[in-house]
């Protein structure tokens, strides 16, 4: 008979079990010491498998880039004589190519256009948009960048030489004296994964209740006959059909998870969602959702949204001057701010009379 003795318990050792949290540290991609240093976006592919698979972050760029380029895009006659006759690949539009680029800047670091000039190199005649793939930037010694290369999809095979002033290039957020931007979908990438997941196991969740786990205990340890009746059943399941079985031969079970035994996971993705919009710098109002909570909350949420937007259209609008020289202003699609500026004055107004007659009554 063994001895149970209470003193013979030991104690166990968790240092290895839980971990703390650490943070990465991070190099820019700055030049190098040499004569040329280069950067191609290797991440390209997956940062677009990202974009087509995550439906909120597909949706959330798109609608993005259709509130940067805005309501219209306002210029003299002379240009939007210009910008009539860009059309891209032969079916776009200017609107359309800006939308695109701002799509893809967001999503990979850098967007590109290649930009075909009139004779004398005053205005763009086209504007075609490229692979960030398979483009690499070249900088010189001091940092500035000399040409691009694009190494595939080209004519034939070779490497298409770009000068500076042949492409027209977008950078998301460079940070210090990085060569390139930095994505969105880099910084979005963990709540995506957890988003992503969190969907696919309540999708599975639910599937099971549909297709419920059974457990059969079979009368026989025969490896063949278990594969046999295994087929069967698996192949009743399948067809939906009736199976017949003989009595006693069989045990069934359901193997199902007691109600509330588990975490309700809606809480979660309701957070993952909150989160997601929060980073990514767009109200849920935009989406047609009622993320916030009351009007007024809303509303100062859409106005944030309204300064960042205005910051992008405002960068987007210096580098078509710089880059393509012509003049052009994005008009933001529906302002608050006179709405805000008149709940404002009815609040104070609503206050002053209050006082007033607190003073008269005095």
């Amino acid at each position: 008979m063994s001895v149970l003795n209470i003193s013979s318990a030991q104690y166990g050792d968790m240092t290895n079990q839980v971990t703390d949290v650490t943070i990465d540290s991070k190099q820019t991609d700055g030049v190098m010491d040499q004569d040329e240093t280069t950067y191609t976006n290797s991440n390209w592919s997956q940062q677009l498998g990202i974009y087509k698979t995550i439906p909120e972050f597909k949706i959330a760029l798109d609608m993005r880039a259709i509130w940067t380029v805005g309501k219209e895009i306002e210029t003299d006659f002379d240009t939007k004589i210009i910008l009539d006759h860009i059309t891209g690949w032969g079916k776009d539009t200017f609107r359309n190519i800006l939308k695109n680029m701002i799509i893809t800047k967001r999503l990979g670091e850098d967007s590109y256009a290649e930009i075909i000039w009139n004779d004398d190199k005053t205005f763009p005649i086209n504007l075609k948009p490229l692979d960030p793939n398979t483009i690499k930037q070249v900088y010189n010694r001091k940092g500035i960048i000399i040409r691009y290369e694009q190494q595939s999809k080209t004519k034939d095979g070779k490497p298409q030489i770009y000068k500076p002033n042949e492409l027209f290039h977008l950078t998301n957020k460079r940070i210090a004296d990085e060569t390139h931007g930095c994505a969105d979908s880099d910084a979005l990438k963990s709540i995506l994964e957890a988003n992503k997941e969190s969907f696919d196991d309540v999708r599975k969740l639910m599937h099971r209740y549909v297709k419920p786990l059974m457990k059969f205990i079979l009368d026989t340890d025969d490896p063949v006959k278990i594969a046999s009746y295994a087929a069967k059943m698996d192949k009743a399941v399948a067809l939906g059909e009736n199976i017949y079985i003989p009595k006693g031969a069989v045990e069934q079970e359901l193997i199902s998870v007691t109600a509330n035994s588990t975490l309700n996971p809606i809480p979660w993705r309701e957070h993952l969602r909150n989160y997601f919009y929060q980073v990514v710098g767009i109200p849920q109002i935009i989406m047609g959702s009622s993320g916030e909570f009351t009007e007024s909350t809303a509303k100062i949420a859409y106005l944030a949204f309204e300064q960042s937007v205005d910051d992008e259209q405002n960068d987007l609008m210096e580098q078509v001057k710089d880059q393509l020289n012509l003049d052009i202003r994005l008009k933001f699609p529906a302002s608050l701010r006179n709405e805000l500026i008149s709940d404002e004055s009815k609040d104070s107004g609503q206050m002053n009379t209050q006082m007033n007659a607190a003073g008269m009554e005095e």
